[in-house]
């Protein structure tokens, strides 16, 4: 037996021993396809869960550098993606606690363990003997007899290995090493500050008379937040979306308002203890040293050289090409609008507060549609069931409900999901309603990832979190359209993910401007006249939508996109922005802004749909860094895409087959081969600017 045959087995002896401990995440789950257990997930085990999950993946990772055998696909690259399935495994679950159920304690073993997962991956990605294997296997890859697949994970763990300092001098590797590690604080203290004041009052209201205008389902929602927080008789708006948004559309108390309009776009922008402007700055800033560091200009160079886009100059040609009929068509809304206050006698200029008052009245004269007449007709059940469905019809899988299968909130709904046949696909996960200790927005991720090493076919666990109308007193969920569309949305991303069908999780890395087709594309459906009259039905009477309001939807699908984009866009020039920098020098992060803004010639009754201090996207960690465009490249996708099946047939299930297989199932670095492997050419764009109307 060879040694490190012998080295390979002591290790993993010993890791089984000191895994004997009563550390549910450290266990083998003895649950329904091995979901977390979370009634037994306490706390306290996060922190001595990722010690042992780090040690347990240097063990591996020391054995494969040490190998005195000559390196293999299977010892090497194989035996790498192996080595972190337990840290994988404490980490999902971690994550999504921290993301979608956090708490003061969770918050602070966050701020804990990122420095020590930076240090694990920098001594990982920076082992000069590791490297060499790798380094030796990527050069002589034509002479290996590798598959496709076996090619694309090579490939992929080089370029992480050299994009995260292989190759730089210990000098330089241990400057990396100090960046990494000041970047995963700045990240945590972004995150803590953005959740809480996403989660903060932006607007409380003590006299009832300053509710006017608002429906009776939002002055109760209001209450009850503000009975929530300890202030009974009152109501209370949150800066989160469903609380905001509904009071922006519906009040007559234009300076309110304007209260909590600025509250909500100065969210981490108000010099205390939650402010981000000097943590963006740093971020900013390190980026630039990282960068240069590593070989590239900026940022953006480094980040976009994995992207279908490759470099800065093409994405801000791409953004240019639909800024300026964006911005034409904003004007002409914003001129609809200013009609609309003068006829009711206002002297006033309209200004960002007013936008979403005046956008619904001027949508409700031109095409007498407006939330309250649609919200019936979208209980949060309905429409769940309405994008199984249409699931169901493209790919024959269904959705099964399990109450067997434990959650970590009693908002989560669980559903096992089965192929035609019956064959178990994975498990789908859905938490749709906000709280307190839930990040704002929508979000898709797992638990587990599919595999199929060694032939052990391992199945997805999925989940989609959500901040949808909450059901208020007997009243269930009654959500907004666009709330609708962004279920659809995460559950492209589930599906993205269930349909997942390769040997190697590591080897399905795309594009991140190709991330988000599964995802766009399902919105489509969302609000197709003849899915519509399917999973749209009165939570009372059980009636379908009437033919009438879906023809009003039809029409109304291209009002105020002007302001849509131009937000949207802006936002995705500020991001490219603030990472071309060259400097390293911090910014003053809103004269920066400023910059950016009076750049592209962003109006002022426009803010970016994010300010720098609140940008999630590119600030709470790498994601979609020098990315954000990545939505609307997508969108040119999906557009495209979804022509197809409306050139034939909307359940075209020989054409779902192909997008399953060649988009979906497969993934890869060369994701518009693979497109073009599903629609017989490149995209084009035509049918995006036919879908906003923007010509």
């Amino acid at each position: 037996m060879k040694k490190w045959s012998i080295l390979l087995i002591i290790t993993m002896l010993t890791i089984s021993c000191d895994m004997k401990i009563e550390n549910p995440l450290l266990q083998k789950w003895d649950t329904p396809f091995q979901t977390p257990p979370f009634d037994l997930i306490k706390n306290e085990h996060f922190v001595p869960a990722f010690h042992k999950a780090m040690e347990v993946t240097k063990a591996e990772v020391k054995v494969i550098a040490n190998n005195e055998a000559s390196p293999t696909f299977k010892n090497t690259i194989e035996a790498l993606e192996k080595s972190s399935e337990l840290l994988d495994r404490v980490s999902s679950v971690f994550g999504c606690l921290n993301g979608a159920n956090t708490n003061a304690e969770l918050q602070s073993i966050s701020a804990e363990i990122e420095p020590l997962k930076a240090k694990h991956f920098d001594d990982i990605h920076l082992d000069q003997k590791l490297f060499s294997k790798i380094n030796w296997l990527y050069q002589e890859k034509t002479n290996l007899n590798l598959s496709p697949e076996e090619t694309t994970l090579l490939d992929n763990y080089y370029l992480r290995f050299v994009r995260r300092g292989a190759k730089l001098d210990d000098g330089d590797k241990e400057k990396l090493r100090h960046i990494n590690q000041e970047l995963s604080d700045l990240y945590v203290m972004f995150d803590r500050n953005h959740l809480q004041q996403s989660n903060a009052i932006g607007l409380l209201i003590e006299n009832r008379a300053d509710l006017v205008g608002l429906p009776a389902e939002v002055v109760q929602a209001a209450a009850e937040l503000a009975s929530a927080r300890g202030l009974e008789g009152k109501w209370a708006f949150s800066l989160q979306r469903p609380s905001f948004t509904p009071f922006l559309v519906n009040s007559e108390k234009r300076d309110l308002r304007e209260t909590l309009y600025k509250a909500y776009i100065n969210r981490c922008n108000n010099n205390d203890d939650y402010d981000n402007k000097k943590i963006i700055s740093r971020i900013a800033s390190l980026r630039v040293t990282k960068a240069k560091l590593l070989g590239y200009q900026n940022h953006a160079e480094y980040t976009l050289e994995r992207n279908m886009a490759k470099t800065p100059e093409t994405v801000y040609r791409f953004l240019e090409d639909l800024w300026e009929p964006a911005l034409k068509r904003s004007r002409i809304e914003l001129a609809d609008m200013q009609r609309m206050a003068e006829s009711e006698g206002h002297s006033f200029k309209i200004q960002g507060w007013d936008w979403w008052y005046y956008s619904a009245k001027v949508k409700k004269e031109k095409h007498d549609l407006f939330d309250a007449l649609l919200r019936p007709y979208f209980q949060m059940e309905s429409a769940r069931a309405g994008a199984f469905e249409v699931a169901q019809k493209l790919y024959g899988i269904q959705f099964i409900k399990r109450d067997d299968i434990q959650v970590y909130h009693p908002d989560v709904d669980v559903f096992e999901v089965l192929e035609a046949d019956g064959t178990h696909l994975g498990i789908f996960y859905s938490d749709y309603f906000p709280r307190d200790g839930k990040g704002r927005g929508a979000w898709s991720s797992s638990f587990r990832d599919q595999s199929n090493i060694d032939g052990n076919f391992i199945t997805p666990l999925v989940y989609n979190v959500g901040n949808f109308a909450m059901p208020i007193g007997d009243e269930p969920s009654l959500m907004t359209l666009g709330q609708v569309t962004t279920l659809f949305h995460e559950l492209g991303h589930a599906l993205n993910s269930l349909f997942e069908n390769t040997t190697y999780s590591g080897s399905r890395r795309v594009p991140r401007d190709f991330v988000e087709l599964p995802s766009q594309i399902m919105e489509n459906w969302a609000t197709d006249p003849s899915v519509l009259k399917t999973y749209a039905k009165h939570y009372i009477t059980g009636e379908s939508i009437p033919q009438e309001l879906i023809d009003k939807i039809v029409k109304a699908q291209q009002f105020n996109q002007g302001f849509r984009q131009v937000e949207y866009l802006a936002a995705s020039f500020l991001d490219l922005d603030w990472h071309m920098l060259t400097v390293e020098s911090e910014q003053d992060a809103n004269e920066f802004e400023k910059r950016s803004m009076d750049k592209i010639g962003l109006i002022a009754e426009i803010a970016p749909r994010y300010q720098s201090p609140n940008f999630g996207h590119i600030f709470g960690g790498p994601g979609y860094s020098s990315g954000y465009y990545s939505y609307i490249w997508a969108a040119v996708l999906d557009a495209d895409a979804f022509q197809a099946f409306k050139e034939t047939d909307l359940f075209n299930r020989d054409l779902a087959e192909s997008f399953r297989q060649n988009v979906l199932s497969q993934g890869g670095n060369d994701m518009l081969a693979q497109y073009v492997k599903f629609r017989g050419r490149e995209p084009k764009i035509e049918a995006l600017i036919n879908r906003l109307g923007l010509e």
